[in-house]
C-alpha cells in the first residue's frame, strides 16, 4: 500500500512538473513575453503590415519588342504587365548553358525578334528569383545576380529562346523553356495598341508621344520616435535621449543608437556590434532584411527589392517604394521612398527609413502630361552631354504639404555615374 502511494505521488509530481514547464515555454495569451537573449529584438506594437520576399521581387519594367524596331513598355501593376508576368511565373526554365555576350547580336534581337525583356535594376540573386519564376536549380549560375531576362522568338524557328543576363556580364540560355512561339507572340501583341517607344542606341527608351500620369496628394501618417525606440531596443527603459542642436534626437543604450531627424521625419538606426567577421551570402541577407522590416516598422505601401548587395562591403539591401505603377524618388532635400539596411551574416548593423507613411486616401488628384517625342529627346540630349544616360523612367517626386504628401510626376534620368536626375 505504501509503495502504491509513493507511485501515485511520483506521478503527480511528474505531471505538475510537465504542466509548469509548458506554461513557462508557451505562456497563456495575454501574459508577459518570455525574455530572450539580448541579441534578439522584441516585436512591440503594430506599426505596419508584414510581407514576404516573393511580393518584393518583380521587374522594374517590361520592354515589349514587336519587330520592325517597334517597342513599348509596361510598368509594374499595370494590366498587361500583370498578365504577362503571371504567364512567365507559371512556366519553367531548365538546362542552362553559358553563352558569350560577344556572340549575341542584341541589336538584331531588339529590332527584329518579337520578345519580352524584363529588367531587374541592380540585379536579383538567382536563388531569390527562383521564388517567383520556375528556374530549375543549376550549379552553373546559382550564385549569380540576374539583372535582365529576355524571352524572344526567332524567325523560322519553332521554339522560344530565354536568356538570363548576370550583373557580371555573363549570359545563360535556358535549353528548355516551357514557352511556345505562340505564347510569346500572343503577349507581344498586347503592345501593339500601347504607347510606342523608340530606343536611343539600345541604352534606354523614349516614348514617341507624351504620356499621362496622375498627380496626387494623399493622406499621410507619421511614426513617433518613441514607437521606433520601443521597437528597436531590447529594453527601452534603459535608453538615454540626447537632443542635438540641429533638432534631431538620439536614443542610445550604450550599444545601439537611433537618430531621428524631426525636420525630415527620417530615422537612422545603427548597431556596431552586429558586424561579425566572415563572408556574407546575398540571398540570406535579403531574407534577413525582410524579416527585420516586418518586425520593426512594417511595409506601409508597395515596395520592390531595388538593391541586393552593392553597398559598402556589398552588404547593403535597398527596397524602393512605389505609388501605383511608378517609383517614388528619394531626394536629398526630402528623404522618402526607400528602406535601406546594412547586414552582416544575417544581422542588421544599420537601418534607415522615413517615419512618414501613406494612408492611401487621396485628397485630390489630377492628370499631368509628361513630354515625349522630339521635345523629350532634345532635353535628354543636353543632359547626356554631361554624362551618359543609362535609363529613363516615369517616377513621383514627393513633397510634404499642409494637405498631406504631394506626389508630382516627373521623368527620372539615371546617369552612368549612378546619379538620378529629375527632368522637368
Amino acid at each position: 500500500m505504501k509503495e502504491k502511494l509513493k507511485s501515485i505521488v511520483l506521478v503527480l509530481l511528474v505531471v505538475s512538473s510537465l504542466v509548469e514547464s509548458y506554461y513557462l515555454m508557451y505562456r497563456l495569451p495575454g501574459s508577459d513575453t518570455i525574455i530572450r537573449s539580448a541579441t534578439n529584438y522584441i516585436k512591440t506594437d503594430y506599426m505596419g503590415p508584414e510581407t514576404n520576399v516573393e511580393s518584393l521581387i518583380y521587374p522594374d519594367k517590361m520592354i515589349i519588342h514587336m519587330g520592325e524596331d517597334k517597342h513599348t513598355i509596361f510598368y509594374p501593376d499595370s494590366t498587361f504587365y500583370n498578365l504577362i508576368f503571371s504567364l512567365i511565373e507559371g512556366r519553367s526554365f531548365d538546362s542552362f548553358q553559358r553563352r558569350s555576350i560577344q556572340n549575341i547580336d542584341l541589336k538584331e534581337m531588339r529590332q527584329n525578334n518579337p520578345g519580352i525583356e524584363l529588367t531587374f535594376g541592380s540585379g536579383v540573386p538567382v536563388t531569390l528569383l527562383q521564388r517567383v519564376m520556375q528556374i530549375q536549380p543549376d550549379s552553373l549560375f546559382q550564385t549569380e545576380l540576374i539583372d535582365r531576362v529576355w524571352i524572344y522568338n526567332v524567325n523560322n524557328e519553332s521554339k522560344a529562346h530565354a536568356l538570363f543576363f548576370s550583373t557580371e556580364g555573363v549570359v545563360y540560355e535556358a535549353g528548355k523553356a516551357d514557352l511556345t512561339v505562340q505564347d510569346i507572340q500572343q503577349q507581344v501583341d498586347f503592345g501593339t495598341t500601347w504607347t510606342p517607344y523608340m530606343t536611343i542606341n539600345g541604352a534606354y527608351y523614349v516614348p514617341e508621344t507624351p504620356i499621362e500620369m496622375v498627380e496626387s496628394t494623399v493622406d499621410m501618417g507619421v511614426y513617433t520616435a518613441e514607437q521606433m525606440q520601443r521597437s528597436l531596443f531590447f529594453d527601452s527603459s534603459i535608453t538615454r535621449n540626447i537632443r542635438e542642436k540641429d533638432g534631431s534626437e538620439i536614443y542610445t543604450d550604450s550599444k545601439r543608437s537611433l537618430q531621428v531627424r524631426q525636420e525630415q521625419k527620417w530615422m537612422s538606426y545603427t548597431d556596431p556590434a552586429a558586424m561579425p567577421a566572415g563572408e556574407s551570402n546575398v540571398d540570406k541577407e535579403v531574407l534577413a532584411a525582410v524579416d527585420f522590416v516586418n518586425q520593426h516598422g512594417g511595409w506601409n505601401g508597395n515596395y520592390r527589392l531595388s538593391l541586393a548587395g552593392g553597398g559598402v562591403g556589398k552588404n547593403e539591401v535597398v527596397f524602393q517604394q512605389y505609388y501605383g505603377n511608378y517609383p517614388i524618388l528619394e531626394r536629398p532635400q526630402f528623404q522618402y521612398g526607400t528602406i535601406k539596411l546594412d547586414l552582416h551574416q544575417g544581422t542588421v548593423s544599420a537601418y534607415e527609413r522615413s517615419l512618414i507613411y501613406i494612408k492611401l486616401k487621396e485628397q485630390n488628384k489630377q492628370i499631368k502630361v509628361l513630354s515625349g517625342g522630339e521635345e523629350l529627346k532634345s532635353k535628354l540630349k543636353k543632359l547626356s552631354e554631361q554624362s551618359a544616360i543609362v535609363d529613363l523612367y516615369p517616377a513621383y517626386l514627393p513633397a510634404r504639404t499642409e494637405e498631406g504628401l504631394h506626389l508630382t510626376p516627373v521623368w527620372a534620368v539615371k546617369l552612368r555615374s549612378g546619379e538620378v536626375m529629375v527632368l522637368d
